[in-house]
């Protein structure tokens, strides 16, 4: 879903031997449990040596940079990982290093740490253990080897689209997605002026939609949008509560 600043955020995250992933989360109107963004990221050789608290750290750490725009200021909101120790670990007076540098900047957000067990975080877990991120089953990958480095390296997938240079959709939800452009009064018109453009198909848009018609092309029958020339297009996903 996209966000609605009117409704609190919460976030899920999780880290494996070998990747780190999260999500921002709201509820609905009808209580139901959103996404409005994923990431995740492969770790790094020497993130993949610290201790699992710290690999947890190390993904709560990530989730609050990467939703910062959302997080910052926001009235306490709730951070959920499915390792307990972290309740406690953040307030330890025997900090290491690392923790101790994290920890001021944690001090910039208000939010709480509950504990989710593992079997009900399914969503940051499967983040954080995309196959494709396994050192042991890919071979010949390479990562950049840079601590201050927390982006390049990464998975994105927000409310409307997904990172195609790193992430295509299953082909099933592939298949659900094309489908669902039928049913959508905007995006069914953007998908017929982009597979026969005329002065009849362009037209038939809004004059908001023609206005930014340059933005969307076709990944063969996958509807994708950039935000500006700079930026990795996104998979445009229907307003369908079967998504």
């Amino acid at each position: 879903m996209l966000p609605d600043d009117s409704k609190p955020f919460h976030v899920v995250c999780d880290a494996s031997d070998f990747a780190i992933g999260c999500a921002l989360m709201q509820f609905d109107d009808e209580g139901r449990e959103r996404v409005v963004s994923y990431q995740s990221r492969q770790m790094k050789p020497a993130e993949r040596n610290y201790p699992v608290h710290d690999k947890e750290l190390l993904a709560m750490r990530y989730a609050l940079i990467k939703f910062r725009v959302y997080l910052l200021g926001e009235q306490t909101f709730a951070v959920y990982t499915d390792h307990a120790s972290l309740r406690t670990a953040m307030k330890s007076p025997h900090l290491s290093q690392r923790m101790a540098r994290w920890l001021s900047f944690f001090a910039e957000y208000n939010f709480v740490v509950h504990y989710k067990p593992g079997k009900n975080n399914i969503l940051a877990d499967a983040l954080s253990r995309r196959p494709g991120y396994d050192p042991r089953t890919v071979l010949g990958r390479q990562v950049i080897d840079d601590e201050n480095e927390d982006d390049d390296h990464c998975a994105v997938c927000i409310a409307s689209g997904i990172n195609l240079t790193n992430v295509s959709p299953e082909m099933d939800l592939r298949d659900e997605i094309v489908a669902a452009y039928a049913d959508d009064a905007v995006y069914a018109g953007i998908v017929a002026y982009l597979r026969a453009p005329s002065d009849e198909t362009l037209g038939a848009l809004s004059c908001n939609t023609r206005n930014q018609i340059d933005r969307y092309h076709l990944d063969g029958d996958l509807l994708c949008y950039n935000i500006d020339k700079f930026d990795a297009p996104r998979v445009v996903v229907p307003n369908d509560d079967d998504l």
